[in-house]
């Protein structure tokens, strides 16, 4: 199949409707950052035709909030309270599906750590006639600019730390991955690539995801500012680039889940086993740098084999498919 920067750019003559597009957003017991959030949303101008939050089964006044929210957001709100936590990759599998069967035309995936801008909605509708995959840019909590890692080493399933950051005067730049931090995608491509796979929980699931829809369609990054982060996280400065900190959960399943990369690249026939294992090697020593660079421990370790050995075991499971499509599904 061609690469991403060898497909013709998709050219629609149908102007951006602002009520086709939904906002789904994922949340987990982070009530006062999805507080933010829905405070920007009521700022937006143009808003969205649906917001549709999905709770990942919180234990706090998560409910409360969002009925709270649900006469002055200004827009229809859909909240579906999950009865258990299926991670982000369940949250935004069950936002995905809610949106579709909504009938959006344009679905636009955040966490519940970050603000919108309130031209963000307009600013991407801007490059909607022409693309149908798209990933507009953020400020990180502090203001400065956020670069996010928006083109993958195929053969490898790894980011590329130093793609550059810079935009030339198209304004655009082709990418072939993606992130459930604001990720804006047309339901023509949804039908085809179908939802994100649940079975990841978290972590390489929107990279994957933004991987299948590049298959299907020129994906890009744009250069227009949409949204703002409102977490802290601990970093390392590395100069030109940061290294977050991370947790026990996501070093395990950043291994494990490389079991269910592996058999997506089987199914489409990409994968090559030496140079897959460079990439699980090479995600793997990243880990370890993460741990003593950033958190200053090498206490977590374990999580690490836990999630190679499980990953292994994903990785041979027989009845193991895809995400299956969409197409000819209701909506």
């Amino acid at each position: 199949m061609p690469r991403t920067a060898d497909k013709p750019e998709m050219t629609s003559t149908t102007p951006f409707d602002p009520a086709s597009a939904t906002i789904a957003i994922v949340t987990y017991n982070r009530s006062g950052l999805l507080t933010r959030l829905l405070e920007s949303i009521t700022k937006m101008d143009p808003k969205p035709g649906h917001v549709v939050i999905i709770d990942n089964a919180s234990v706090d006044d998560t409910t409360e909030l969002v009925e709270s929210y649900r006469e002055k957001l200004g827009t229809e709100l859909v909240y579906r309270r999950l009865e258990t936590n299926t991670g982000g990759s369940g949250g935004f599998s069950e936002g995905m599906r809610t949106a579709y069967e909504l009938g959006s035309t344009w679905i636009w995936l955040m966490d519940d750590d970050v603000e919108v801008l309130p031209d963000g909605l307009a600013r991407m509708g801007a490059w909607a006639p022409r693309f149908k995959s798209i990933q507009g840019r953020r400020y990180d909590y502090d203001g400065s600019e956020f670069y996010w890692q928006y083109r993958v080493a195929e053969p490898l399933g790894i980011p590329i730390p130093f793609a550059p950051a810079g935009f030339d005067a198209s304004g655009f730049k082709p990418m072939n991955s993606g992130c459930f931090e604001g990720m804006f995608i047309h339901r023509d491509i949804v039908e085809q690539i179908g939802l994100p796979d649940p079975r990841f929980f978290i972590y390489w699931d929107d990279q994957m995801y933004g991987w299948l829809a590049s298959r299907k369609t020129t994906s890009v990054i744009v250069d227009e500012f949409v949204l703002r982060r409102t977490r802290e996280i601990k970093q390392w400065d590395m100069g030109i680039r940061h290294m977050n900190a991370s947790s026990n959960a996501y070093r395990y399943y950043i291994m494990r889940n490389r079991g269910h990369m592996k058999n997506y690249y089987r199914s489409l026939g990409v994968y090559n086993p030496v140079l897959f294992g460079i990439g699980t090697a090479l995600t793997f020593g990243k880990e370890l740098i993460r741990l003593v660079a950033v958190e200053r421990t090498v206490r977590g370790t374990s999580n690490l084999f836990r999630g190679i050995r499980d990953g292994a075991k994903i990785a041979r499971d027989a009845s193991w498919k895809p995400m299956p499509p969409l197409v000819g599904a209701a909506g």
